[in-house]
């Protein structure tokens, strides 16, 4: 390897040393600056999150992630709405059909039922027919409340999300990242065999 090899060699080690090294110290000087630096309780970030969701990720100062935990929750409260409605709507067409009164008639607003022949729902003119109906809207009925059910223990669900992401957040905001820590790189001349003229290597080092 000639010596222009080896200053090249060399001169990539550095630009990858370099840096790190500078923004490790860009880093330090920032928070040098901001004035006392900033440590999260894990505890108190979990009370505020448990007391309103989003709290804990503001105290966290993780601002971006309020719209997150409230996009999540109006999504989830939306699908509870809809289900819960379309349930309502179901079970009022399923006791409309079953009971003695032919003036109740709600089931012939139910999507996909708009068209069918009245006279289809008594079960005296057309009684295979109304018992076909009948499943069908009951099997509805439990498909919205399913839903539904699920919906509100999505929101549970998430509210302990956002719980355990504020405390996790708050555990590690402060994790150990030093200048203890880091990876050295430098060149090294290694022996060869044989030959009089070493080669150039590189070695690592880790500090931790």
């Amino acid at each position: 390897m000639s010596n222009y090899q080896k200053i090249a060699f060399i001169f990539l080690a550095a630009l990858l040393i370099n840096p790190a090294e500078s923004t490790a110290q860009d880093t330090i000087s920032i928070k040098k600056a901001a004035g006392k630096e900033f440590h999260a309780d894990p505890h108190r970030a979990t009370m505020l999150a448990i007391a309103l969701p989003g709290l804990g990720q503001i105290y966290n100062r993780k601002y971006w992630k309020v719209p997150v935990v409230y996009a999540g929750f109006g999504a989830i409260l939306y699908a509870a709405n809809f289900n819960g409605s379309l349930y309502n709507k179901h079970l009022k067409a399923y006791q409309d059909l079953i009971d003695a009164f032919p003036e109740t008639r709600s089931y012939l607003r139910l999507k996909g039922l708009e068209e069918v022949d009245p006279d289809d729902f008594d079960p005296a003119l057309n009684p295979s027919s109304h018992a076909y109906y009948k499943d069908r809207i009951l099997r509805s009925v439990d498909y919205y409340r399913k839903y539904r059910d699920l919906s509100y223990i999505g929101i549970a669900l998430w509210y302990m999300v956002s719980i355990l992401d504020a405390n996790v957040d708050a555990s590690l905001f402060n994790y150990d990242v030093s200048d203890d820590l880091g990876i050295e790189l430098g060149p090294v001349n290694l022996p060869v065999e044989g030959s009089a003229a070493p080669a150039l290597g590189v070695t690592m080092r880790v500090t931790f």
